[in-house]
């Protein structure tokens, strides 16, 4: 519930997401149980406990080749932005992507043509400042308040490519070793 509420205001009042209606608790939960079967989903907490964001990783594309790359999101509480929670997170989550063997880290970000009240450039710059660049840039392709947004994305190479690529593990199978990740976070 906490990481819907701050999903729920992405939905309503940005082009951030393409989402028109804002989920029920039980699809959200079962979205993040989706995640879970083989990749991270991580929560931040603020000292006194709060829920003040959250990031995932999921399947860049279904097919085999593409099991090396991850495509990532991170939501952070409206009133928690900018104070470096997103970079924390998305930190975390690299670091954990490279323990599963990951290589490629995407992002597919919405992007105005002009920045509005609903949308500006601040994903992109944030991914810039990650270390992500641009590799494509899809035009007029989502349509949310009665305007057209573009859809770009961004990548970040995280892993060493070989020509005997290891398999990727499932994220249960490093828990234990995240957990000390997450103890020094």
């Amino acid at each position: 519930a906490a990481l819907l509420a701050i999903y729920a205001p992405y939905v309503r009042e940005t082009a951030i997401t393409f989402e028109y209606d804002v989920p029920d608790e039980r699809e959200f939960a079962a979205r993040i149980r989706h995640v879970l079967e083989k990749f991270p989903y991580l929560v931040a907490e603020a000292d006194d406990g709060e829920i003040v964001g959250y990031a995932y990783a999921g399947a860049f594309h279904p097919r085999a080749a593409y099991q090396w790359c991850a495509e990532m999101s991170v939501y952070v509480k409206r009133d928690a932005r900018r104070m470096g929670i997103g970079k924390m997170l998305y930190t975390a989550m690299e670091e954990i992507l490279r323990m599963q063997r990951i290589t490629n880290a995407e992002a597919c970000i919405a992007m105005p043509n002009e920045p509005d009240e609903h949308l500006t450039l601040d994903s992109v710059r944030f991914h810039e400042r990650m270390g992500y660049r641009m590799v494509g840039e899809f035009r007029q392709c989502g349509f949310k308040f009665g305007r057209w947004y573009n859809m770009v994305w961004m990548e970040k190479l995280i892993g060493e490519h070989l020509a005997d690529q290891p398999p990727v593990l499932r994220f249960d199978e490093i828990r234990d070793d995240v957990r000390k990740i997450a103890d020094i976070a």
